[in-house]
């Protein structure tokens, strides 16, 4: 019990602190709208860095609609008077903050709320979005992302008979569950899927639990990993489940679609793809010298149409019905998307105008597996593309900086492969080898950006290689090639592949 003397204490003391926190509270201010991201105005939040997501989904049949619900957990970085959060598409039922109501506001692409409470800086907070998403809005009805009349190169849901798969990259995440939807926010996600028990669900990560309730299965995955939005992959359908061992006992499990594509089975050729992950795991951590970054890998192959086209969704690489094809066909494609578990997943570019980093590094590693394979000649295939390189960037820009994201951020990776290619060449195989592992080492479950890299290639080089790179990323002019002063590129589209 308290004495007379020291309740007065105490009185006086709440007197004091009663306007400082009054004055706390009033300096509070909103977080920034956007990111600043060239490519992507509009996109990302600030104020706040998120920590982890729990994404929950439930999957019906007969129904494009799916409620779900996220639970995002964060740091504040500033006094936050109100927050944004990416998010179209959705329904929003309801959205609290530390679990207190929140108000909130949509408009365009953007989730705004302001808590009952303003968040003090560094504090964590938790907040909870109760939605429906809808899996017909594909592309969405509005997008700021992209120039109106301009069609998407992917569908973001691809809708399968069966169920679906995510295609996040680069910009869609958001689609699915409100999020701050930027490469540069990081952060470890939980998935829970309920879907009919005659399907899977199936998430990045690894799988903690399924639990099955009349006639519904929830399915539950956690990445140990902080991992970027857009290579978040939330999938349900009919799958065949293949279950392998990589290297260092490392757990690889594949799901792969057990329906038809337009009459032809799909699953028995995926397969046969599919096993020679846990070989090409071992090729290319021997190559960077480096173990696979997260705890588990695998693939997943949908019942989709994209017969080229993949995604490097974290520790569960996504592909369409091109998985089926033979492994000399699709091989070297496994072998991009693992790469970019490396660089693009572990190691998340900084902002969009960083993506050489990651489509540069997948496509070096791919077309060299592509050669040691027998596949390709790659000294001639890069001199072709070397003789394409003024053409592209005459169209396009030069690869740090291009022109839009239009079907162009992924094309980055020819010049990063060309550059990367040059710099083994500058500095030698070995001395290349430890550029690599020294950036991976600095930056895994970290972001990073252009400069980084060369920062890292001069210390570990010791030597200046800033124009060398300045030239490849930023010049309008096709620098010449290392050790081939005799290859030439034209501002015409003359060669043929």
């Amino acid at each position: 019990m308290a004495t007379r003397r020291r309740l007065g204490s105490l009185l006086a003391a709440t007197i004091i602190l009663l306007p400082l926190g009054a004055s706390r509270a009033s300096a509070a201010t909103p977080g920034a709208e956007d990111l600043g991201d060239r490519l992507f105005p509009g996109l990302g939040n600030g104020g706040y860095d998120a920590q982890s997501y729990d994404v929950s989904l439930v999957y019906q049949t007969g129904t494009t609609k799916m409620p779900g619900a996220v639970t995002m957990r964060a740091v504040a970085t500033q006094d936050l008077s109100r927050f944004g959060l990416d998010s179209v598409g959705q329904a929003i039922s309801s959205v609290t903050v530390n679990g207190r109501p929140a108000k909130y506001q949509q408009a365009g692409e953007k989730l705004t709320i302001t808590p009952a409470r303003a968040i003090h800086n560094h504090l964590p907070f938790t907040v909870r979005v109760v939605y429906t998403a809808d899996r017909s809005l594909n592309p969405p009805p509005a997008s700021v992302h992209w120039p109106a009349g301009t069609p998407y190169p992917l569908e973001f849901w691809n809708n399968t008979a069966d169920g679906f798969g995510l295609m996040s990259q680069p910009d869609r995440a958001h689609l699915a569950f409100p999020s701050n939807d930027h490469p540069s926010d990081k952060a470890r996600f939980t998935v829970r899927i309920t879907a009919p028990n005659d399907r899977m669900g199936v998430a990045g990560g690894h799988l903690v639990t399924k639990y099955r309730i009349g006639a519904d299965t929830t399915w539950v995955y956690q990445t140990a990993h902080p991992i970027p939005t857009d290579v978040v992959q939330i999938a349900v359908g009919k799958f065949r489940e293949l279950r392998q061992t990589g290297p260092n006992g490392l757990p690889v499990r594949s799901y792969l679609t057990k329906l038809s594509l337009q009459g032809h089975p799909l699953t028995d050729g995926m397969e046969a793809t599919a096993r020679e992950t846990p070989a090409q795991l071992a090729w290319l951590q021997a190559q960077i010298g480096r173990p696979f970054p997260f705890e588990q890998y695998g693939v997943l192959g949908l019942a989709s149409p994209y017969d080229g086209v993949a995604l490097e969704t974290a520790t569960l690489s996504t592909f369409g019905a091109g998985l089926s094809l033979p492994p000399k066909d699709e091989a070297p494609t496994l072998v991009h998307e693992m790469t970019h578990q490396y660089f693009g997943d572990a190691v998340a570019v900084r902002s969009w105008d960083d993506m050489w980093l990651s489509e540069g590094h997948a496509r070096y590693y791919e077309r060299k597996y592509a050669a040691a394979r027998g596949f390709i000649d790659l000294n001639a295939e890069l001199k072709d593309l070397y003789a394409a390189d003024q053409h592209n960037r005459d169209e396009s820009g030069p690869m740090g900086r291009i022109d839009n994201p239009i079907g162009l951020l992924f094309d980055t990776d020819v010049p990063g492969q060309l550059m990367l290619t040059g710099l083994s060449t500058i500095v030698g195989e070995q001395t290349f080898r430890r550029i690599e592992q020294t950036f991976f080492d600095r930056y895994r479950d970290r972001n990073a950006t252009t400069q980084d890299y060369i920062a890292v290639a001069n210390q570990v080089s010791g030597r200046n290689l800033t124009q060398y790179f300045d030239n490849w990323l930023y010049s309008p002019t096709t620098p010449p090639m290392p050790g081939h002063p005799d290859w030439h590129s034209t501002d015409k589209e003359t060669v043929s592949r």
